[in-house]
């Protein structure tokens, strides 16, 4: 119970507002920097998320929901001890918003490096949603990767369970894109241990050259989802 204490205290302090507007989807993009992730990687994953924003089915899939549009939130993790570094919510209404979030991911944000601290992600994840004023009847963490968390042997309040409980509480869907190049069968550690929540899938690619069209592929799956498409 301490445990779970720790990580709700977590989320309730975390995290940064965003403007106060209603959207069809709030998704945090959370990549994996860790000490695995080189730098030809790293700026594989944040130039196939650049790239993926600026495809038109992207943009449609993001502008055709009862509200016109969805909130993202770029975030970067890796050591649990380490800064978790995150653009804030961005509006995505138009080409020109989704070519401005194409922009953002494109700068050279601090890599964390050390060890893959999945559960504190999600729990910084978590706060990113719940303390930004923005309102949207689905929330999403999109969780991409290459290894299983390393971190809760050595503390255990990192615990992915934990940050499960409140995922669950807040109704919050988790995906994952699981990246196999180290480890043939991440998919099914990504399946019983990160994914959660309504209509939650994972999908694989071979390595970071495929990220792109990876993580293109998942955000048409996230903002087609009829959950997106529902009424508030």
């Amino acid at each position: 119970m301490r445990l779970l204490i720790t990580l709700m205290l977590f989320v309730a302090l975390g995290g940064s507002a965003g403007a106060a507007e209603t959207v069809d989807v709030k998704l945090v993009l959370a990549v994996d920097t860790s000490g695995s992730i080189n730098g030809e990687e790293y700026a594989l994953q944040m130039n196939g998320i650049a790239w993926a924003f600026r495809q038109a089915d992207v943009i449609a899939a993001a502008t055709n929901g009862p509200h016109r549009s969805i909130a993202v939130n770029l975030m970067t993790w890796g050591d649990p001890d380490d800064k978790k570094y995150d653009t804030g919510f961005h509006i995505i209404a138009s080409p020109a918003d989704a070519e401005a979030f194409a922009k953002l991911a494109e700068k050279d944000y601090q890599r964390q490096g050390g060890g893959t601290g999945i559960g504190i992600a999600v729990a910084y994840g978590l706060a990113l949603l719940n303390n930004s004023t923005i309102t949207a009847p689905r929330q999403v963490i999109d969780v991409s990767g290459d290894g299983r968390e390393s971190w809760e042997l050595r503390e255990p309040k990192f615990k992915l369970a934990n940050a499960q409980v409140l995922r669950a509480a807040m109704g919050v869907t988790i995906n994952g894109l699981a990246i196999l190049h180290f480890e043939p069968d991440l998919a099914d550690y990504y399946r019983a241990n990160v994914a959660g929540g309504p209509e939650s899938f994972v999908i694989t690619i071979a390595n970071y050259q495929e990220y792109a069209e990876g993580i293109h592929r998942k955000l048409l799956m996230e903002l087609e989802s009829p959950l997106a498409m529902l009424q508030p």
